[in-house]
C-alpha cells in the first residue's frame, strides 16, 4: 500500500493505539463506553506539536476536536467489522513482517556492511566478464564441470587477451561475455560487485560463482563516482499545428542563437521551456546522480559540462530538444547523511545473508543453544540414501513415545521435541536435497530448523519484547483501519454518487470558474527597437512567419513569438497586462522585453461538470465526510471529562 492512501489527517500517522492502561489514570473522555485516556492524548499531541503546519491543530481545543473525530471514525470501523476482513488481516500480516526486518539485524554486521557499501558506491567500475551458467541445484558434476570451464577459459585469457576471449565464446546461451561499463555498489548481485571490487585494474578475478553461475571479471578502470549534478534546461517538443518553422529542431536552434547572443539562459527559459515543471524556475531541474534519470543522453551531456555556467549545444532525448546548463555540482554525500538510506539497501540486498548469520548467532546466544546437538547422531542413524529420492519415510518406531517425545532443543518458553525435528525433514525433503554425506545433511537440516524456529520465536514475542516496536504496529493497524473505513465510506462511495455529485455542482456552481483568458499572440525580444518594429508589422496584420522572416536572420534571433489562449498566470505574460483587445505597449518581462496582441478576451466563465470534475469530487468528498461525522457524533455519545481536560492544558502551558 502506498503511503499517501494510509492516512488521512498527518496527525493520524502517529496515533497509537494503547491498550492497556492503569485503571487509575485520568479518562479524558468516552466514546459511549470506551474510554480514552489522557496519557493517550498528551503522547499524541507532544509527538505531533512540531511536524503540524496548521497553527489552529496546536490549539487544545482545536487538537481535541481532530483526536475526538479520529476515535469516531474507528469506533464505526469497528462496528463494521472492517478489523475482521481478511484483506486488512492480510495487509497488516505483510507491514508486520516487512517492519520485523528493521528491528531483528546485528547492529555491527550491519554497520560493517553500510561502511563497505558506502566506499563502493563512492567509485564507479568499468567491467567486463564472462559467465559459465549453472544452476544453484546442480548436480556436483555439472558444477564442477562449469568450474573447469571457466578456469580454462581465464588460462586462455591471460594468453590471448580478456576480449579476444570474451568475444569468441559468448553464445547468449551457456556462455555469456558482455561488456557491463561503469557500474558501483548495489548495480550488481554483491558477490560480483565484491569480485570486481577487490580486482585490480587490468586484472582478471579468479573464478567466483553467483546464483547465475560462474564468472571470471576483468576490471578495466575504476574512478571516483561522478557525484550529482544539478541543471536546468529549455526543452522544446513538438505540438500539434506547429508550423515549419515552429518545429522543435527550429525552435531550440533559435533560442540557443538567443543564449549565444547573450541573453539570460533563465529568462529564456520561463519564456520558452516546454518543461511547465522547471520553466518557472528558470529550468532548474533537482540534482541526480549516474544512472538517476531515464535519459541516458541527457546524463552524459549533463555530466559532460565541467565548468558552472556552462552551456550545452541542443540534444535531443526521447523526451524532446534540450539546451542544458550547469548549476552545480558535488561530490557523494558525507557517510553520515546516507547512512540511513545505506542501510535500507543492505538489507534488501543479498548482503542481508551475512546480516542474518550474526542475527543467528546473537538469537543463540540470547535464549542459550547449546552449541552441541547430541540428537543429530540419532537422525543420521534413521537418515538413508532414499532421501535423495524424496522417498524417505520415518522408522515405524518412530511412533512411539520414545523418541518422538524426547525434548531436542528449547527456545525461549518454548520446548520443541525430536518428532519435530523429524516432520522437518519429512517435510523439506520435497524440495529435494543434492546427495552429500548423511553427516553434513542432517547438520544441515538442523541448522536450517533452528534458525528459523529461533527467528519466528523473536517475531512472535517481539510486541512483548520490544516496546517500540508494539506502539509501530499500533499505530500501523489503525491508521490501516482508518483508510479502509475512508474508501469504502467516503472515498468510493462519493465516485459511485452521480446524482449526489450533480446536486452538490449545480448548488457551488459559483466555486467553479474558468479565469478570464486572453487569445492573444507574445512577441519577445532583448531589444525595444526590435519590438518596435514587430509592433507596426502586426498592426499590418502581417503573419508570424513573415514577420520572423524579415526580423531575424540564419545568424541572429531578434524575436520570438508565443501564441494561444493564456490566463494571467502564463508564463509568458506579464503581471502588468492589461486584458484588453489590441497591442500591448512595450513591457519589460523575466529579464527581456514583450509586446502582446490580444485578439480577444475570454472573460470568466462557469465550468461544466466535466470541466471540473476532479475539483468538484474533492470538495464533494470533503462535503461528504462533514455531514458523516455529525452522524456519527450522534450515533455515538462523547463524554468530555472536563477537568481532565482543563489538567491537560495546564500541563501543556508549562
Amino acid at each position: 500500500m502506498q503511503l499517501r492512501y494510509l492516512f488521512t489527517f498527518l496527525f493520524i500517522t502517529t496515533v497509537l493505539n494503547v491498550k492497556a492502561q492503569s485503571a487509575q489514570e485520568d479518562v479524558l473522555f468516552f466514546v459511549d463506553d470506551s474510554p480514552v485516556y489522557t496519557s493517550e492524548f498528551l503522547r499524541v499531541y507532544n509527538k505531533n506539536l512540531d511536524l503540524v503546519q496548521d497553527e489552529s491543530q496546536k490549539d487544545v481545543d482545536e487538537y481535541l476536536t481532530l483526536f475526538t473525530n479520529y476515535k469516531l471514525k474507528l469506533k464505526e470501523a469497528k462496528a463494521l467489522g472492517l478489523d475482521d476482513k481478511p484483506s486488512y488481516k492480510r495487509e497488516l500480516s505483510n507491514y508486520r513482517k516487512q517492519l520485523i526486518k528493521s528491528f531483528m539485524t546485528d547492529a555491527k554486521v550491519t554497520d560493517a556492511m553500510v561502511s563497505e557499501a558506502y566506499e563502493r558506491i563512492s567509485h564507479d567500475i568499468k567491467a567486463t566478464h564472462i559467465l559459465i551458467k549453472v544452476s544453484e541445484n546442480a548436480s556436483p558434476k555439472d558444477t564442477l564441470t562449469a568450474y573447469n570451464k571457466i578456469l580454462k577459459l581465464r588460462n586462455r585469457a591471460l594468453k590471448e587477451g580478456f576480449e579476444e576471449v570474451r568475444e569468441e565464446v559468448h553464445n547468449g546461451q551457456t556462455v555469456y561475455g558482455e561488456e557491463l561499463g561503469y557500474f558501483s555498489g548495489f548495480r550488481m548481485v554483491y558477490k560480483f560487485e565484491t569480485a570486481a571490487f577487490n580486482t585490480k585494474v587490468g586484472d582478471i578475478s579468479n573464478p567466483f560463482r553467483t546464483r547465475f553461475g560462474y564468472h571470471i571479471v576483468h576490471v578495466l578502470d575504476k574512478r571516483k563516482s561522478r557525484g550529482e549534478r544539478t541543471v536546468a534546461h529549455i526543452m522544446v517538443v513538438e505540438k500539434k499545428g506547429d508550423s515549419l518553422a515552429e518545429k522543435p529542431e527550429v525552435r531550440i536552434q533559435d533560442i540557443y542563437k538567443k543564449i549565444n547572443q547573450g541573453e539570460d539562459f533563465h529568462a529564456l527559459a520561463k519564456q520558452f521551456s516546454d518543461d511547465k515543471g522547471s520553466a518557472s524556475k528558470g529550468g532548474a531541474l533537482p540534482s541526480f546522480s549516474s544512472g538517476k534519470l531515464g535519459s541516458q543522453e541527457f546524463e552524459d551531456v549533463a555530466f559532460g559540462l565541467n565548468d558552472l555556467e556552462d552551456i550545452s549545444e541542443p540534444f535531443k532525448t526521447k523526451y524532446g530538444w534540450h539546451i542544458v546548463k550547469l548549476i552545480a555540482k558535488k561530490t557523494i554525500p558525507p557517510f553520515e547523511a546516507m547512512r540511513s538510506e545505506l542501510e535500507q539497501k543492505v538489507k534488501r540486498d543479498d548482503r542481508s545473508k551475512l546480516i542474518d548469520e550474526a542475527l543467528y548467532k546473537s538469537l543463540k546466544e540470547k535464549y542459550n543453544i547449546p552449541k552441541e546437538q547430541p540428537a543429530l547422531a540419532y537422525f543420521e542413524s534413521i537418515l538413508n540414501d532414499d532421501y535423495f529420492k524424496r522417498t524417505w519415510q520415518l522408522p515405524s518406531n518412530f511412533s512411539n513415545d520414545i523418541p518422538k517425545d524426547i525434548p531436542l532443543v528449547k527456545i525461549g518458553k518454548k520446548q520443541f521435541l525430536y518428532k519435530d525435528f523429524g516432520n522437518y525433514l519429512l517435510k523439506v525433503q520435497r524440495k529435494g536435497t543434492q546427495r552429500a554425506p548423511i553427516k553434513s545433511v542432517v547438520l544441515e537440516k538442523y541448522n536450517d530448523f533452528l534458525h528459523s524456529n529461533l527467528v519466528k520465536y523473536q517475531e512472535d514475542n517481539l510486541e512483548i519484547e520490544n516496546e517500540e516496536f508494539a506502539h509501530i504496529v499500533n499505530e500501523y493497524r489503525d491508521g490501516l483501519l482508518l483508510f479502509d473505513l475512508m474508501e469504502t465510506t467516503i472515498w468510493n462511495a462519493a465516485k459511485t454518487d452521480s446524482i449526489g455529485v450533480e446536486t452538490y455542482y449545480k448548488t457551488h456552481k459559483n466555486k467553479y470558474l474558468l479565469p478570464q483568458r486572453i487569445d492573444a499572440v507574445v512577441a519577445s525580444s532583448s531589444k525595444q527597437k526590435t519590438l518596435k518594429k514587430v509592433s507596426k508589422l502586426l498592426k499590418k496584420g502581417m503573419g508570424l512567419d513573415q514577420i520572423k522572416a524579415l526580423v531575424n536572420s540564419n545568424d541572429k534571433v531578434e524575436v520570438m513569438f508565443t501564441s494561444g489562449i493564456m490566463d494571467a498566470e502564463h508564463q509568458a505574460l506579464p503581471k502588468s497586462l492589461q486584458f484588453k483587445k489590441g497591442i500591448s505597449r512595450i513591457l519589460k518581462h523575466n529579464g527581456t522585453f514583450v509586446v502582446v496582441q490580444v485578439k480577444d478576451v475570454l472573460e470568466k466563465t462557469e465550468q461544466t461538470l466535466e470541466e471540473a470534475r476532479g475539483a468538484i469530487m474533492s470538495d464533494y468528498q470533503v462535503y461528504k465526510e462533514e455531514k458523516w461525522l455529525k452522524e456519527l457524533s450522534n450515533k455515538y455519545q462523547i463524554k468530555v471529562n472536563q477537568e481532565a481536560l482543563n489538567n491537560i492544558k495546564s500541563q501543556i502551558k508549562k
